[in-house]
């Protein structure tokens, strides 16, 4: 049996360290809607970087995550601190074994002003309209 996975590790400044320890607050809310879904969020592990001035949120998976629950969290962080400019981030699909369709990612970029997704790609649907002639 293969087990499916899905990494990625990404930062987010959210302008202040007080800012930062609120986040940690929309975190578990996010983190606690989650758990009501069902099947439940993969969901993603969160710290503050002091490496980074204490502003920037460390994400990341904890052996597979939920790239939708980032996205979800950061337009949060973007309502709740009034962020703005572009933020993006990528993520591997991986697979134990070799199995045919098993691997490949992506990446999301939003606009965090308009609080919105500017751009986003899928190398799954990608590798699969391009062999059938559907992108250059």
């Amino acid at each position: 049996m293969a087990d499916y996975f899905t990494h990625f590790s990404c930062l987010l400044d959210v302008g202040t360290p007080d800012n930062a320890a609120r986040a940690l607050d929309l975190f578990n809310d996010l983190c606690a809607e989650g758990a009501a879904e069902d099947p439940p969020s993969d969901g993603f592990l969160l710290s503050l970087d002091p490496a980074h001035r204490g502003s920037n949120l460390w994400m990341r998976d904890d052996g597979t995550g939920d790239p939708q629950c980032v996205i979800d969290f950061v337009l949060r962080c973007a309502d709740a601190f009034a962020l703005t400019g572009r933020w993006g981030f990528q993520w591997a699909n991986t697979c134990s074994r070799p199995r045919v369709d098993a691997f490949g990612g992506g990446a999301h970029v939003l606009d965090l002003g308009r609080r919105d997704t500017a751009a986003w790609i899928g190398t799954h649907g990608w590798l699969d309209d391009t062999i059938e002639g559907g992108r250059p």
